[in-house]
């Protein structure tokens, strides 16, 4: 699990999702799956964190990550399992549509495997309701 930091932007090697400097300000970032949150950098990339964390099938187990996953989701100031729908939806909308509509953003790795794909289906949709 790998996070590329530059400057301007967070990109990680696991996920799609990415955090990105909105203005002038080094201290004012967004993150791709929580759009309407404005976070500091170091939260920013706890963000990105929590996403890599979640999205790894080898955590599920193993009482360190989470740790990790609970700290990282406090940093942001959301609960972890808010951020796990909230990367969990994003997916599917992946999967489901163009990922140039998923949150008004590009994906930034790659084009996603479709749900025709997945599910050798061309009307295969799913709705994902939480709460």
């Amino acid at each position: 699990m790998t996070i590329h930091l530059t400057p301007d932007d967070m990109r990680s090697t696991r996920t799609p999702e990415c955090a990105v400097r909105t203005g002038a300000d080094p201290e004012v970032w967004q993150l791709s799956w929580l759009p309407e949150r404005t976070l500091t950098r170091k939260q920013a990339f706890a963000g990105m964190q929590l996403d890599e964390l979640l999205s790894d099938p080898h955590a599920v187990l193993d009482t360190r990550a989470h740790a990790q996953i609970e700290f990282c989701a406090a940093a942001v100031g959301i609960a972890w399992t808010e951020a796990a729908g909230r990367l969990f939806i994003r997916m599917i909308e992946r999967l489901d549509g163009d990922p140039e509509e998923v949150a008004g953003q590009p994906t930034p790795i790659g084009r996603p495997r479709t749900a025709t794909w997945l599910f050798a289906h061309p009307d295969a949709t799913r709705r994902v309701v939480l709460g």
